[in-house]
């Protein structure tokens, strides 16, 4: 099941941030900000964060995305976690096939999303490519020397 994150999720979506071992703690404290934006419902609709649940009830990860200000039709993928007992088991592809009908529910568009060249993100990239994601462009040593930027991109159909 995946439905609008709650207070209850805050504290599960920050301990699978920290499990996954890739997120420093930077990157870890503005996912928190993003999360407690959404949950006080200061956002203005520009994150759009949910969780997802097993057959079972347990949390297995979270995804959030939202539109781009000041461009028609653009989102960016900030964000998807997802719990070490549910590697491979598909849920992460679930998260990004809900987020695209989301977009293309909601007129379609471009979706971007950004990440480090590092060798623990490897897998993420590999990840973005197999669900269809290009990459369009590298920023050299954008986060830091030798950390560049990778941005990928797909195109979502509007739904009809």
């Amino acid at each position: 099941m995946i439905r609008p994150i709650t207070y209850n999720d805050r504290k599960n979506i920050l301990r699978l941030l920290r499990q996954t071992g890739v997120f420093n703690e930077e990157e870890i404290t503005v996912a928190t900000e993003i999360v407690d934006l959404v949950l006080e419902k200061k956002d203005g609709g520009d994150y759009q964060t949910f969780s997802y649940y097993d057959t079972e009830n347990q949390f297995m990860g979270y995804i959030c995305f939202g539109p781009i200000p000041m461009t028609d039709s653009r989102y960016d993928f900030y964000w998807i976690a997802v719990d070490q007992q549910a590697k491979g088991k598909g849920v992460a592809a679930e998260l990004v096939e809900f987020m695209e009908k989301r977009i293309a529910w909601q007129g379609g568009g471009k979706v971007y999303l950004d990440t480090s060249s590092t060798p623990p993100y490897e897998a993420a990239r590999r990840f973005y490519k197999k669900q269809g994601y290009y990459r369009v462009c590298v920023l050299d040593d954008f986060y830091r020397e030798g950390d560049s930027k990778i941005m990928f991109m797909k195109d979502i159909a509007a739904s009809k």
